[in-house]
Formats: C-alpha cells, structure tokens, sequence
C-alpha cells in the first residue's frame, strides 16, 4: 500500500510539476527517485501514463484520466490529514530518532533537551551511531546523516547544511615541524609530519579537498595514522596536544580555535564539507512531533553547522 501510494504521489507531482526534476523538489525526492517511481507505477498499470521525449512530457488519454482520479483521492487524504491535525495542538507521543555520535551528542541532543522540556507529553529514543539504519525497517521517525543520501523513493529529506571540514594542529607542533602553506605543500613534506585521524570499523577513509577548480581531490597521509581512532573528539584532543595534523570539522573545533589551543594549517581554495541531512520515511503529512523537531533544527543546527 505504502508503494503503491508513493507511486501515485510522485505521478500526480510529476503532472503539477510539468517535469519529474521540479516534482523531485516538491517531494524533497531525487530526479532519479520519482522516475522510478512513476515506472513502477506504469509497470503495475499495465498503461503508459506519459509521452516522453528528451524536451518534454505530456500525459497519454490512460494517463490524463487516471491522474483526475488520483488527483482527487489525494484531496480527500489532505483533508483527512488536515482534520485530524486540527486536534492536535501540542507535540506528543515518542519520536525515534538516529544520529551520528559526535554531531549528534554535541549539536542535536541539547536540542531534544529543550524541546522535551517545552513539550512535557513529547517523549525520545534517541540513538548515537555512525551506522546507517533502515528508517522504515527499524521503525524510526527522523535520522539525521552527513555524507551522500541513498536514491529512496521511501524517505524525504531536508538539508541542514554541510560539515565543513578544515586542516588543524597545535601553534607548538607547527613551530616544531614546519606549518606547510597548502596541501600541495603538505603532500611535499608529508614524511615530515604526524598525522592524526578518525578510523571507522572498515578502514580509514581518505581526507577530501576540493581545488581552485573546484575538483575533488583524496589524499591518504601514510599507511597508519601515527594517531588513529574512532573518535572525532580524541583526534581533536590528539591534536590540541601536538599529537599531529588533523582533518576535523570546524564546528567541532571552533572553541579551540577561538582559545588560540588549535590552528588552521592552511586556508584552503575551496571548502569542503560534508552534507548533512534530517530524513524521514515518506508521508503526504508529517506528524507534528516530526515537524516541530525539524524546525528546531532549521533554527539551530543549520547556523551551528554554517561556519567555515
């Protein structure tokens, strides 16, 4: 039922929308996403509901009738939605919630904090893990993610930002080892240097930069980090204590640097960061106990997270 309604929604965006690129944005879905889900649902009628050419689309006779019925069997759900909303005044019931342990711990829990205190029937399950989890599988009403997002036609999703990244070691071990001017610098005399880094259970994943052209570049300092571990925290501490030159997300490091403990090694010629998200499963409503969490976020997470 719930695919079956997922297609219809994404056919009917599609029609409004006057392309599956303008419906993606409305449903906060991928391009990819509601193509897809439009196949599926043309795959299960047994019709073709649109002409398709490069340049255009255009409903077929099928697709015109069946999108005037599906058009006002949403309307009818709309107003069942809206109905039942208008008893709600106030957020309730238990929200569970997936995040990653650092950002999570540190930016989003105060937040969960606060609005539970403003809303004493709301209640929270909140997890802290890197670990990607199944929303719908698992029963959950919001992850927050940093990193790419899946290609789902079962989860919305709205930006919070990005996690921009920086290169930081202390004033003492910069005034020991030399402060190289640029990463091609670094690359240069990186057998000069320690480095510290975040290790995951599957490996170490490369630092990402960007160039002057705006073109990714990895960079792996060695075969081990002198300093590895599974903390962003302790790679921070590791090198708030000269332990090395670390890749840290500015966010996390902002009071170091305010406090002269921590400096950037260099400036680089593009930021990179990565995107952070809040997904949900897919609903035409939103619980209000989703909605109210996610404002909160917009408010709050989004400028913690805009410092570069």
């Amino acid at each position: 039922m719930s695919e079956r309604l997922n297609g219809i929604e994404a056919f009917v965006a599609a029609v409004e929308a006057g392309n599956f690129a303008l419906a993606a944005q409305r449903l906060g879905l991928t391009r990819s996403a509601v193509g897809k889900s439009v196949a599926r649902l043309e795959a299960r009628l047994g019709t073709r509901l649109f002409h398709r050419t490069t340049r255009s689309q255009s409903l077929t006779e099928d697709g015109q009738a069946y999108y005037e019925r599906c058009r006002r069997a949403l309307a009818e759900l709309d107003a069942a939605d809206a109905a039942l909303e208008a008893g709600r005044l106030t957020p309730s019931g238990r929200l569970r919630i997936t995040m990653p342990e650092v950002l999570g711990r540190v930016l989003v829990a105060p937040l969960l904090l606060e609005l539970g205190a403003q809303y004493p029937e709301l209640s929270f399950d909140a997890a802290f893990n890197d670990r990607r989890v199944d929303l719908v599988e698992e029963g959950l009403d919001l992850a927050i993610r940093s990193g790419p997002l899946d290609d789902s036609t079962a989860l919305a999703a709205r930006p919070m930002g990005h996690q921009w990244m920086g290169m930081f070691a202390s004033p003492a071990y910069l005034a020991a080892r030399g402060r190289p001017a640029s990463l091609e610098a670094l690359l240069a005399q990186a057998s000069a240097h320690r480095f510290v880094g975040y290790v995951r259970d599957s490996g170490r994943p490369p630092w990402q930069f960007r160039d002057a052209k705006g073109q990714a570049v990895a960079f792996t300092p060695s075969s081990q980090f002198d300093f590895g571990c599974n903390s962003l925290e302790i790679a921070a501490m590791a090198a708030m204590q000269g332990a090395g030159i670390a890749r840290l997300p500015v966010w996390l490091v902002r009071e170091a640097l305010d406090q002269g403990r921590l400096v950037r090694v260099f400036e680089e010629p593009q930021a990179f960061g990565y995107a952070v998200h809040a997904v949900w499963p897919h609903a035409r409503a939103m619980p209000l106990k989703t909605r109210v969490l996610i404002d909160l976020l917009v408010e709050r997470l989004v400028p913690a997270l805009a410092v570069r």
